[in-house]
């Protein structure tokens, strides 16, 4: 009798609302070695493998690509130690569940462990070798923009996002076609839909913040991060501020209850990132406040990098206090109400930042002054405060950006 081991869902690897087969990477009747990726699993946040607990072969696959799965749940099983012959028949069941395993042609860079799970769709997507690809990672390894580089410069394009057309239209309204959506885009539209009409109030106070002394800063000490690895980025020190600012209005960095307010000891921040491929993850920061600048800059440079090559883990966007998005830097000046990653009770938004004439009183008389400016909003749980505390905050923070001392 053979043995046989359950490939199960680990619980930390189900971080999200929702989660389900992606992609199985391996087909029934393949070897597979202990620790090797077997499948993918999404949910609404990151992309994961499911490593083989053991070496043998794959004998069955028992949740498909689309199905949603639940932490412990069997996703397949391996027979220990087996050895896969060519051609020996296999139960019907086990051949459809490898007909149905998604087709792939592994590039030779696979074999050792070198490919994001978003790279090797985007190679595949492409049709694309990882050997025709030059990495600019560390080691070289090849990242999402390495391959849009390549497309870029008269690789095959990547197929047209799946789409039908829609039912006759009367005359005179245009046709249109029907894209389907990714099931990362499904699941933030159910958050967000979520957290405005179903959890939480919400409501949103608007400052204006000056970046005078920040920019200065920055210019004396960039070249100093660069150096040691982290980008000094203007995040960076929306991060620091925000520690002054929760500080002063501690409720902020707090989870609603309906017995009480959760006020945590510890903040940590996460940070809304795009995607190359579309769609948003939050990374967090851990414990902020014990970090120096320098700390916040290679903790968040970490991050960003982590989460564009689709490497982050379940943890890394697991419990975050406090959110930031700084949409600014892709041109909005002004986004209200950005959404609340719930369970929290506030996002601070930040837009672009423009020179802006301001006027100022200097030895009793009115100027007219240049100044590097930007919006900020902060957008609350109106459950966990009122505006009054929210304008504390941003009056906390915006002083904190104003008056820049290390």
């Amino acid at each position: 009798m053979e043995d046989v081991v359950e490939v199960l869902l680990p619980s930390d690897q189900a971080e999200g609302t929702r989660s389900q087969v992606l992609a199985w990477l391996k087909a029934v009747g393949d070897q597979v070695a202990e620790h090797e990726p077997l499948l993918e699993i999404e949910t609404d946040k990151v992309t994961v493998e499911v490593p083989a607990p053991c070496a043998g072969v794959l004998r069955e696959i028992l949740k498909e690509a689309q199905a949603e799965v639940e932490p412990g749940a069997v996703l397949g099983r391996i027979a220990r130690g087996s050895v896969s012959h060519p051609g020996a028949s296999e139960p019907p069941a086990k051949r459809a569940g490898a007909s149905q395993a998604a087709p792939r042609r592994e590039p030779a860079a696979r074999a050792a462990g070198q490919l994001s799970p978003a790279v090797r769709r985007l190679l595949s997507e492409h049709q694309l070798e990882a050997d025709d690809i030059e990495g600019s990672g560390v080691a070289g390894k090849i990242t999402i923009d390495d391959i849009l580089r390549h497309v870029g410069n008269g690789a095959p394009p990547a197929p047209s996002p799946p789409s039908q057309p829609l039912a006759s239209a009367p005359p005179g309204v245009p046709q249109g076609r029907m894209v389907a959506h990714s099931r990362m885009r499904q699941q933030i539209a159910e958050r967000m839909v979520a957290s405005l009409l179903h959890t939480a109030p919400h409501v949103t106070t608007l400052f204006e913040v000056d970046l005078t002394a920040v920019l200065a800063h920055r210019a004396q000490w960039r070249n100093n991060f660069a150096a040691r690895g982290a980008a000094l980025t203007l995040t960076v020190y929306f991060l620091a501020a925000c520690v002054d600012a929760l500080r002063a209005v501690p409720e902020l960095n707090s989870r609603w209850r309906p017995e009480a307010l959760e006020i945590y000891d510890r903040i940590d921040i996460g940070v809304a990132t795009a995607l190359a491929g579309g769609g948003l993850v939050v990374p967090v920061i851990r414990d902020v406040a014990a970090l120096d600048l320098f700390g916040v800059a290679r903790e968040l440079a970490d991050r960003v990098e982590r989460a564009r090559e689709d490497r982050l883990a379940p943890a890394d966007v697991r419990g975050g206090t406090f959110t930031i998005s700084n949409h600014g830097v892709s041109g909005s000046l002004l986004a209200a109400p950005i959404i609340i990653h719930q369970p929290q009770s506030a996002i601070l938004g930040i837009g672009k930042i423009e020179k802006r004439p301001v006027v100022m009183t200097v030895d009793g008389r009115d100027l007219i002054s240049i100044r590097p400016r930007c919006y900020v909003t902060l957008t609350i749980d109106h459950r966990v405060l009122d505006g009054q505390r929210a304008n504390q905050f941003l009056a906390a923070l915006t002083r904190r950006i104003e008056h820049w001392e290390p």
